[in-house]
């Protein structure tokens, strides 16, 4: 058995058949215990290490969980007998085996065997055995979390300093050749990594590649200052002088190993600026680059990306896209300065005017103005398009030429200034997608997205002085968010302030807050994120611009067609085609099929440019709404009652959202949430209270799935609604459910307030289905109160009104409850009777969860009165049925009953039987007796 980490986790056989460890956290569990070999790792650390963010409420209950499933993996394939075993110690699990058996402990041995070695062709054998054990990154396929990624950190660290090892025996063998080619790939993707670099470097040097060893300094030089704004430190400035000293043997080189932090006056001594280099190449080239752009922000991920796709093939054509304000021009431009000593023919530049106030550039003016640039003199220049561009083309076809093409309006503007040869390169900006390009050209895209929190902060820092962001730094990022990290946007705002000392980022944040307003104060003189989003719409085509004027109403930031369509009020495929367009212009960013992302200030623009359609539209998009959470109730739970119809007068979307099971329907539901609360914000600021209410009432699959999530603000605005509307039957149901998630909450008066004005509410408005739910969910609150003679009487009525109009699944529900009562006050044999009869109404359409419940109470009941075969037969079919559907909590449940059943196998007290968790696993979070049909 041999235990792996250098890569992803796994565990095999002898014969190197892998063992069936599971998901990703019972591989981080196993990953934390081989971190940890033979030492004892507490709960606590081990749920850090398994729930990045807040851990679920039974989190502990699934780490045992996963705990005795590795102990089934390792007790199935012998693993006692290679000294394997999974102990509990207190509040702590210790893996015990022989380290020899773990990957890293056997890399961390050899590393310090070669070490030691004085032979370097041992060292060489070795240290490539050892470097042969990794697969990949460290811990990789666990969960990315602090307590794991420590562990994964340090061994990586020894890795590159395996490879150094090697490299240095390779030197020492006089196969330099094959150390720098150890050194490169490692330098590629650790370029700061100052010592690998220096090793690089000499080891070129001595395989006769002096000039590639002084590129490669000067090349780190810059990336030093460019990225992190330092010089060279001495281990690197060493071996550069080292290359430069006549005469002397490359072999006497510096330590490689030295202090790759210490920053020393001497470095002062070494060249700082590369276009002294390239000095002799420069003279007389065209260098029409605007001045490096102020305030400079981050962008590490894109500038990489350039430097990749601008060198993966000859003469390189690379586009820059993306919405507007989003500070494609700036990236450009700073990129364009850092590469400038990559170009010793020139830099060309100009700006295209695709999106301006003005008219696009003719691209015969642009030729001309290249061209004098290139060195043509006005009485040479040629007169007609076609000899302009063939001009060009010759002249640049020679050259080592950057040509940057800002603000481009479509493809076409842009094939005739495109550079001759295999040596130049083309950089593009546009808000365009410029799809023509990648299919005519091979342009290779690059997409420019909105500044994450942290990089915007960095930019009002930028503006305001550093002092200012720190004194408010929780204002700074919500500032960044309203901005929609748009540079623009954060440049404006930020102008806005150091104008106006006196008002503080707090209060510029709350004004923006304000959506009526935020428009009118992101704009300064004639510079605003308004205007340039006017410019981005003044371009589209027709059916485009119609369809962003109906965009406003729109309450969330994801978009489909088919919710398109029903703000707009054409046909689906219309819609379709109009959202291509806007997202070929970056006025919304496409995410997938049929889905799109309209950002906050993108949606406002649009608002603000139709104010007087919002009442129809709003209301389209609400009865789509309400529809879209019918069709996601009933994917969510098949087999069940709708909990309301459509309200009166309501439009009829051409089209609904279609979901193919329960995990799409909750996964829609939980992505969704913040865009239907502002639905329902919206709905009651326009006094659409029958819509409102039907929001709030149809998300109940997600509240059930998320009781603990914060929705008693929602519920009680949907219990308000129902009021304003007069309609006592939603007023019922929302009181049943505003009830069940206070007693959750661990607020049973409150609850019990609510909950006992559900039934009559429902009696009132004749909803039969209403007063069954009502009482039960009235039932289900007694019971966690402590009461044991209301609920049977309650639940009893639920389950005649259910059984008297067929609704099946309240049936069900009441089934199971009584059974769950039942068992707890002692009355085991009428449990047995309840939990068969809900089993054999909870046919396969239901969802499993429930059967899974019912299939553990019906076991439990039938040991609790002796008949110990059948609740063994019935806890397995729980256990076996929870695991084809994932559902892990109900699993463990009915593992640990029937776990209980063969350790103890006597009649057991029903009377003391515990109460039996409802539904909580991954597909079901909570019990659903908060069920609003």
């Amino acid at each position: 058995m041999q235990f792996r980490v250098l890569g992803p986790v796994a565990v095999t056989t002898t014969n190197g058949a892998p063992l069936p460890l599971g998901p990703a956290k019972r591989r981080s569990l196993l990953a934390m215990l081989l971190a940890h070999p033979n030492t004892p790792v507490g709960v606590e650390r081990l749920t850090e290490a398994l729930w990045d963010e807040e851990p679920p409420r039974h989190a502990r209950t699934v780490l045992q969980g996963h705990v005795s499933r590795l102990r089934a993996v390792f007790a199935q394939h012998d693993a006692e007998t290679h000294g394997v075993e999974l102990l509990t110690q207190g509040a702590a699990y210790r893996l015990r085996l022989p380290e020899a058996l773990v990957d890293a402990h056997r890399f961390e041995e050899s590393l310090r065997f070669a070490r030691r070695s004085a032979d370097p062709a041992q060292a060489v054998a070795v240290l490539r055995e050892a470097l042969g054990l990794w697969q990949g990154p460290a811990f990789a396929g666990t969960v990315h979390s602090a307590p794991l990624e420590a562990p994964a950190h340090a061994l990586e660290e020894l890795r590159l300093t395996a490879v150094e090892e090697l490299a240095r025996a390779y030197g020492q063998l006089g196969d330099h050749g094959a150390a720098a080619s150890v050194l490169g790939a490692e330098t590629t993707a650790h370029p700061l990594r100052e010592s690998l670099v220096a090793q690089l470097m000499l080891a070129l040097a001595r395989a006769g590649r002096q000039a590639d060893a002084l590129d490669r300094y000067h090349r780190t030089r810059k990336l030093l200052a460019d990225e992190i704004g330092v010089d060279p430190a001495p281990v690197l400035t060493d071996a550069y002088r080292t290359l430069l000293r006549v005469g002397v043997d490359v072999a006497d080189d510096v330590d490689a190993g030295s202090d790759t932090d210490a920053r020393t006056p001497t470095d002062a001594a070494v060249p700082t600026d590369d276009e002294t280099a390239v000095a002799a190449g420069t003279a007389g080239a065209p260098q029409l680059l605007p001045r490096r752009p102020r305030g400079f922000i981050a962008r590490q991920d894109e500038l990489a990306v350039l430097d990749r796709v601008t060198s993966a093939v000859p003469g390189p054509v690379v586009t820059l896209t993306g919405a507007a304000g989003v500070g494609k021009t700036a990236l450009a431009v700073h990129w364009s300065h850092r590469r400038r000593a990559d170009f010793p023919g020139g830099t060309l530049f100009a700006d295209l005017c695709g999106f301006s106030p003005t008219p696009p550039r003719d691209t015969r003016a642009v030729l001309r103005e290249f061209l004098l640039a290139l060195g043509v003199p006005v009485e040479r220049m040629p007169g007609s398009p076609t000899a302009l561009g063939a001009r060009y083309r010759e002249l640049t076809a020679g050259r080592r030429l950057l040509v940057v093409l800002d603000n481009a309006v479509d493809s076409e503007q842009i094939r005739p200034l495109l550079p001759g040869g295999d040596d130049c390169v083309t950089l593009v900006t546009s808000r365009d997608r410029l799809d023509g390009l990648v299919a005519t050209d091979a342009a290779r895209p690059v997409t420019v997205g909105a500044l994450p929190t942290g990089d915007a902060t960095t930019l009002l820092a930028a503006v305001l002085g550093p002092e200012s962001v720190a004194a408010e730094p929780e204002a700074a990022a919500r500032l960044a968010g309203l901005c929609d990290g748009l540079p623009l946007a954060l440049r404006v705002a930020a102008a806005r302030l150091a104008t106006r000392p006196h008002r503080g980022l707090a209060s510029l944040a709350g004004e923006l807050a304000d959506e009526q307003h935020r428009l009118d104060l992101l704009k300064v003189e004639d510079t605003g994120v308004a205007a340039a989003l006017g410019l981005s719409l003044r371009h589209l085509p027709e059916p485009a611009r119609r369809l962003f004027h109906h965009l406003g109403p729109h309450t969330g930031a994801t978009l489909d067609t088919a919710t398109a369509a029903a703000l707009a009020d054409c046909p689906p495929a219309q819609a379709a085609l109009a959202l291509d367009q806007l997202a070929a212009a970056q006025l919304v960013v496409e995410t997938g099929p049929r889905s799109y992302v309209l950002h906050d200030l993108v949606r406002l623009f649009a608002r603000s440019l139709a104010p007087g359609r919002e009442p129809a539209g709003l209301l389209r998009l609400l009865d789509h709404w309400v529809q879209t959470l019918l069709a996601a109730c009933a994917a969510a739970e098949p087999g069940g009652e709708p909990c309301c119809a459509l309200p009166a007068g309501a439009r009829r979307s051409a089209e609904i959202r279609r979901f193919a099971d329960r995990t799409a329907a909750l996964a829609w539901y939980s992505a969704e949430r913040g865009t239907l609360r502002a639905a329902v914000e919206a709905a009651v600021a326009a006094g659409f209270h029958d819509r409102a209410w039907r929001l709030v009432l149809l998300q109940w699959p997600l509240i059930v799935w998320q009781v603990r999530d914060g929705w008693v603000p929602l519920l009680e605005q949907g219990l308000a609604s129902a009021e304003l509307d007069g309609d006592p039957a939603a007023q019922s149901r929302a009181s049943a459910l505003l009830g069940w998630v206070l007693s959750e909450e661990g607020r049973p008066e409150e609850a019990l307030t609510r909950l006992e004005r559900a039934p009559d509410l429902a009696v009132r408005a004749g909803d039969i289905a209403g007063e069954a739910v009502a009482r039960i969910n009235l039932a289900v609150a007694l019971m966690r109160h402590g009461d044991r003679e209301r609920p049977a009487a309650l639940l009893a009525q639920a389950l005649a009104l259910a059984e008297r109009e067929g609704l099946t699944e309240t049936a069900t529900l009441a089934h199971q409850h009584l059974a769950q009562h039942l068992l707890s006050v002692g009355a085991a044999a009428e449990a047995a009777e309840h939990a068969a009869h809900g089993l054999a109404l909870a046919a396969p359409v239901l969802a499993a969860p429930r059967r899974v419940v019912l299939r553990t109470l019906h076991g439990e009941a039938l040991a609790a009165v002796g008949r110990t075969g059948e609740a063994e037969r019935q806890l397995r079919d729980a256990v076996r049925e929870a695991r084809a559907n994932a559902y892990e909590e109900g699993e463990l449940a009915a593992r640990a009953a029937l776990d209980g059943l063969r350790s103890e196998p006597r009649r057991i007290d029903a009377g003391a039987m515990p109460d039996l968790p409802g539904p909580r696993g991954p597909s079901y979070e909570v019990p659903p007796e908060a069920r609003t049909r």
